[in-house]
């Protein structure tokens, strides 16, 4: 079964979000990288890049398929990980914590609050 950490928000797109005050650190979830198998690629949004929540921002391509990463929130880009472009298999390695993707400054917090909690995301993967 796939981890799911309890202080994490999650996206129903397989995204997670860790928030530290105005920032919030975003990845892809445990159960997506078993999904995607052995993730081969990472492209990141440009640093000070404008994103709304929804956006397709980054890519992932795995020996099966590439996919969209899309922001779980809005807000500005301010830090990327190169640790994972440079080596992606991070991604399947540890998602939570080395393989996470970029953070964002966020412009709309309340954005959090319509996120799933750690309990309706392993519902949702039928982890329940």
């Amino acid at each position: 079964m796939a981890k799911v950490p309890s202080d994490l928000k999650y996206s129903k797109t397989h995204e997670w979000v860790r928030v530290s005050g105005a920032v919030a650190t975003v990845g892809i979830t445990d159960h997506a990288q078993h999904e995607l198998t052995d993730v081969v690629f990472v492209e990141l949004p440009n640093l000070g890049r404008k994103i709304k929540a929804g956006d397709a921002c980054a890519v992932v391509e795995s020996v099966k398929t590439a996919n969209d990463i899309y922001s779980p929130v809005s807000g500005e880009v301010a830090e990327i990980n190169p640790a994972v472009v440079a080596d992606p298999a991070l991604v399947n390695s540890d998602p939570y914590t080395d393989g996470w993707f970029f953070k964002i400054k966020l412009s709309h917090p309340a954005e959090l609050d319509g996120l799933l909690s750690p309990k309706e995301y392993k519902a949702q993967i039928g982890g329940a």
